[in-house]
C-alpha cells in the first residue's frame, strides 16, 4: 500500500473514463479528485456519479495542488497535449492505451517527462493478465526450446454505427488507424512484451466491411522476429459477430495458447508435474470480452495496473509499462501501415 496518498484526476468523460474511474475505487492508496471534459455538463455528470471536482480546463486542473497524477481517457491523437501539458505542471501521467499514434508524438512525451522527473506510464491492462504468468516463466526458462513462431488474432466486430455516432473512432488523427490500432494494440503489445523484437513486417489492410472508413477495419500481417522466428497479426471489426482474442507462441520445445483471459494450450516436450496444474487453474475463464461491444468488460485488469502504478510511485521503482515498452506497439502497428500502404517488407 502506498504510504501516500495519489489524487488522480482523470482526462475525459467516455466509456473508457468509467473504467478508469471504477478501477480508482479499489486502488489503495489512490483516489479520483477530480474530472476534466472540454463540456462542463458532461464533467459534472461524471463527478456527481462518481465523487470528485469537476473542470472545464485542464490547465485549471492540473493546477489544483491534490492533483499527483493524470489518467488520460481522451481519443488517442489527443494523448500528447494532455501528456506534455501534465508534465510541464509536475504531475505523473496514466495513459490509456495506444500511447499515441505516431512514434515521434510518443518520443516528445517521453523527453518531457523525464525532463520534468514526473512518470509516464500506459494502460495495457491485458499485461496482468493472471494466465501469462505461467508463459513469461515458460519463456524465461527455456522451455519453448528455439522459439519458430507467434501469432495474435484479435476477430472482433464492430458495427456501422460505432464509427458514424463517432467524432474520432476510425480517422487517421484521433484514431491514429482501425483494427491494429485501436482493437488490436492489447495484444500486439503483448506480442512486444513477450517475444524477441520485431525487426520487418509485410502487410495488407482493407475497410470492405465498414466502407468510407478513413482507417482499416482488417489488417493481416507477417512478421519476422530477431532470432528467426515469424509470426502473424490479424486484427479486424468486421468479423461477425465477433471472437475472442488469441495468442499463440511455439517453438521446437513446446507451445502455449491464451484464448481471452484462458490458458487453452500448455504443452512441452518435457512436461513438469506442475503444467496440469496450470493448465486447470488458468484454463477457466473469468472475466466479459468486448468481441462485440466495448463496454462488455470489466474494470478489474484496470485497477491492477492503477495499483502496480501507484506502487511504483510510492516505492520510486520503475513502472513496467514506461514510454518506452508503450511506443514498442505502435511503432509496429505504423510500420505495419506503411507496408500496406507501400506493398513492401517494412523494417522496424
Amino acid at each position: 500500500m502506498a504510504a501516500k496518498t495519489i489524487g488522480f484526476a482523470v482526462l475525459g468523460t467516455g466509456l473508457v473514463s468509467k473504467f478508469h474511474a471504477r478501477a480508482l475505487r479499489d486502488v489503495p492508496g489512490a483516489r479520483l479528485v477530480a474530472v476534466c471534459s472540454r463540456e462542463r455538463s458532461r464533467a459534472e455528470a461524471f463527478a456527481s456519479e462518481f465523487g470528485c471536482s469537476a473542470f472545464d480546463s485542464l490547465e485549471e486542473v492540473l493546477a489544483q495542488p491534490g492533483v499527483d497524477a493524470l489518467a488520460i481517457a481522451t481519443p488517442s491523437g489527443k494523448h500528447r497535449d494532455a501528456a506534455l501539458a501534465a508534465a510541464k505542471a509536475g504531475k505523473h501521467v496514466l495513459c490509456e492505451k495506444p500511447l499515441e499514434v505516431t512514434p515521434e508524438r510518443i518520443d516528445e512525451m517521453i523527453a518531457a517527462h523525464r525532463a520534468a522527473g514526473t512518470r509516464l506510464g500506459c494502460l495495457f491492462q491485458l499485461r496482468y493478465l493472471p494466465a501469462l504468468q505461467p508463459i513469461r516463466e515458460a519463456l524465461r526458462e527455456g522451455r519453448f526450446g528455439a522459439l519458430t513462431y507467434a501469432g495474435v488474432y484479435v476477430p472482433w466486430w464492430r458495427s456501422n454505427e460505432y464509427y458514424s455516432e463517432s467524432s474520432w473512432r476510425g480517422t487517421v488523427s484521433l484514431d491514429g488507424g482501425g483494427a491494429l490500432m485501436n482493437q488490436s494494440i492489447h495484444m500486439i503489445d503483448l506480442l512486444c512484451e513477450l517475444l524477441p523484437p520485431v525487426e520487418s513486417v509485410a502487410a495488407f489492410a482493407s475497410s470492405v466491411g465498414h466502407p468510407g472508413l478513413e482507417t482499416e477495419d482488417a489488417c493481416s500481417a507477417a512478421l519476422r522476429f530477431q532470432g528467426g522466428a515469424v509470426g502473424v497479426i490479424y486484427g479486424t471489426t468486421s468479423a461477425w459477430p465477433g471472437r475472442v482474442r488469441r495468442l499463440e507462441i511455439a517453438g521446437t520445445q513446446g507451445t502455449a495458447v491464451l484464448e481471452e483471459d484462458r490458458l487453452t494450450r500448455f504443452e512441452f516436450r518435457e512436461p513438469l508435474p506442475q503444467d496440469q496444474v496450470t493448465r486447470e487453474r488458468f484454463g477457466r475463464t473469468a472475466g466479459a470480452h468486448g468481441v462485440s461491444d466495448p463496454g462488455a468488460m470489466t474494470h478489474a485488469l484496470h485497477a491492477a495496473c492503477f495499483r502496480d502504478f501507484v506502487d511504483a510511485l510510492a516505492a520510486g521503482r520503475p513502472f513496467g509499462i514506461d514510454g518506452e515498452s508503450a511506443r514498442r506497439s505502435v511503432a509496429l502497428v505504423c510500420a505495419a501501415y506503411r507496408a500496406a500502404e507501400t506493398g513492401q517488407c517494412v523494417r522496424v
